[in-house]
């Protein structure tokens, strides 16, 4: 009595192939919408950043305004912030400009802005104006917010950045010519935003 043989089935290999492929692609497309989505994140919490900047910009010229009115004050220290003022403006407007060229010219405008901040300091009468008062009260909460959206783009980059460095979606992020993110550093003996805090008695 013969015995049946009974015939093993295998997958040929082109459904092995397909199989392979689709799993490289579905991995690929995931890979590559995260990168998307981590770089969303950054430019949106970049955008924040310029945003709280802005406003900072805006109270600049206030700013210079009413100091202006002292009489002896340092006329180097206006002229810093002014073009500190001014270089940030061209460089947010450069359409060419990276995002390091963009914090370089912000921590430009932070530490002449910081040195104005100190030097009011030294001028009782000025500070004691209504003007500067209701100046200080906005420049107050300016910097906080500056420091938060400095702090949450960090935050974001840094995320964007590890997706970007760290493997296997790195190879996605060679092939696809993603790049890593620059980011805000606190100036040597700068760790924080600067203190607006004036003695207006």
């Amino acid at each position: 009595m013969a015995i049946a043989k009974t015939a093993k089935k295998s997958f040929p290999i082109w459904a092995i192939v397909l199989g392979v492929v689709l799993v490289l692609g579905f991995w690929l497309m995931s890979a590559y919408n995260g990168l998307v989505t981590a770089d969303q994140n950054k430019n949106n919490g970049w955008a924040q950043v310029e945003t709280e900047y802005q406003r900072r910009f805006d109270a600049i010229p206030n700013l210079v305004s009413i100091v202006q009115g002292a009489a002896d004050f340092e006329q180097s220290t206006l002229l810093a912030v002014t073009e500190a003022r001014t270089n940030w403006l061209n460089t947010q407007s450069d359409p060419s400009a990276t995002t390091g060229e963009q914090i370089a010219a912000s921590q430009t405008l932070d530490s002449a802005f910081s040195r104005l901040l100190v030097s009011v300091e030294a001028y009782p009468t000025l500070t004691a104006t209504e003007g500067f008062k209701t100046l200080q009260i906005q420049l107050e909460g300016t910097e906080n917010r500056v420091a938060v959206a400095r702090q949450d783009f960090n935050d974001a980059a840094t995320a964007y950045n590890l997706k970007v460095k760290t493997f296997p979606s790195n190879l996605v992020a060679g092939l696809f010519g993603f790049s890593t993110s620059d980011l805000f550093a606190a100036d040597q003996g700068a760790a924080a935003a600067p203190t607006v805090q004036f003695n207006t008695k």
